[in-house]
Parts: structure tokens; sequence; C-alpha cells
């Protein structure tokens, strides 16, 4: 439980003065701004074309790569179960975003692979990303963008960029 009085103290940490007990905040505001993100690329794709992309799929076909997948890599690479990846990669089939092929290294297997229409999906995403982050930057101006960027990279490490958002979310 929150002691409210403590909420609003203010203490010097050796790095400046800020109220104490709002260590809360920064994850709170760190996913708020890539929920927005998401949320606007989201809106920007029905826009342009891809209606029924969710950021679930975007996290799947990043999973499927360029160079195909099994069910099973999908769903170790996303952090979930072979049968939620199978779920997903399904519905990726039906939406046309990706497609399932003979594997030419093993007869036995099947890989999925993306489609022109995924592939599309995902290079507007980029793009939309790009004008994103130039909007962002004009809000705060790019120096402030550029060093939020790099002290964000200073504290994340190198190998926190993962598929497995959805898995971990999920407390799979």
């Amino acid at each position: 439980m929150v002691d409210e009085g403590k909420v609003n103290q203010v203490v010097d940490n050796g790095k400046g003065r800020r109220p104490e007990g709002k260590g809360y905040e920064l994850p709170l505001l760190l996913f708020a701004g890539f929920r927005t993100l998401i949320d606007r690329l989201h809106a920007e794709l029905a826009r342009q074309g891809h209606p029924d992309a969710r950021p679930a799929y975007g996290f799947a076909m990043q999973a499927i790569g360029v160079h195909g997948a099994t069910a099973s890599e999908v769903g170790r690479r996303l952090g979930v179960s072979k049968q939620a990846a199978g779920k997903t990669v399904d519905r990726l089939i039906a939406l046309g975003y990706a497609a399932r092929t003979d594997d030419p290294a093993d007869a036995r297997r099947k890989l999925v692979r993306l489609t022109a229409h995924g592939i599309d999906a995902l290079r507007r995403s980029a793009v939309i990303f790009d004008e994103l982050r130039a909007e962002w930057a004009a809000s705060l101006g790019d120096h402030r963008l550029d060093d939020l960027e790099a002290g964000l990279r200073t504290v994340v490490p190198p190998d926190a960029f993962r598929l497995d958002a959805a898995g971990w979310l999920g407390g799979s």
C-alpha cells in the first residue's frame, strides 16, 4: 500500500531533486508511449489497406522473418506455446499475410513464409514508424528525442530486443 504522505515528499537522490514515490510512473510512461506509437501505427496501416493488422500479428510476422519459420520456431521466438503460435499463424494465413510452404531442407516440415501482403505491411510499418518518430522529434525537439533514445540504449541491455512481449505480458 502506498503511503500518501511519502508520495508527495521531495528527495535529493544525488542527481537532483525529484518527488519520492514516483518510480512507478516510468514504466507507465514508457508503456503509454509504446502504446501511443502502436495505436497510431495501426490506425495508419488500416488507412493504407491493412485494416486487419494487429500488434500481435506484427510481432508474429517479425518472428517469421524473411526466411520463414516453422510454427514451433514462431512460438519459441514469441515466447508462446506451439498451439498459440499455430493459431496466430492460421490467422495470418487467413488474412493473406503468410502462407505455409514445404521446407526445401526437410520435406517433413512446413515453413510459414510471409506473402507479398505481409511484406507490404512490414514495409509500410517501417515508413510509418519513421513518420511517427519525426512527429515526436518535432514535438520534443531533435536533441531531446536523440537524448531519450541514447539514454534508453544505455539502460536497456542489448539482448532486450525480443519478440516475446505477448507471451511475457500474458504471463506465459
